[in-house]
């Protein structure tokens, strides 16, 4: 009997173990396919040719610097930089540079207006 339960406390262990290790190496994977990119989500409160701020979901105002190399998309289509507009929703992947956000890519959504007039014609 004791020799039963000792089989069963061990294959418990190595199945423990194979768990903890799994979820690890997700969290690792997951971590590097994002290659220490920061999201930026929200809506665009001013814009330059060097910057965009975004007042974020939770409120915050987070300044991004811009490079000829940021690109920019509209519903998966490319568009210009100066199609970046105030009130326009984005998603931004951005890396540290200089203890700076640098955007890889802008990724534009509709206007916070337009879509408020979206919601109210659906009601």
């Amino acid at each position: 009997m004791q020799n039963s339960m000792r089989i069963r406390i061990d294959r418990f262990r190595k199945g423990a173990f194979v768990l903890a290790l799994f979820l690890i190496l997700a969290s690792v994977q997951a971590v590097l396919a994002h290659g220490g990119a920061e999201h930026v989500m929200g809506t665009v409160s001013k814009v330059s040719a060097q910057n965009v701020t975004v007042e974020t979901t939770d409120k915050k105002v987070v300044e991004v610097g811009l490079t000829s190399k940021t690109t920019y998309t509209r519903n998966d289509k490319k568009v210009a930089a100066t199609d970046v507009k105030v009130g326009d929703r984005v998603m931004i992947e951005a890396k540290e540079v200089n203890e700076k956000l640098v955007a890889d890519s802008v990724k534009l959504g509709v206007t916070a207006s337009k879509s408020a007039s979206a919601e109210h014609s659906h009601k």
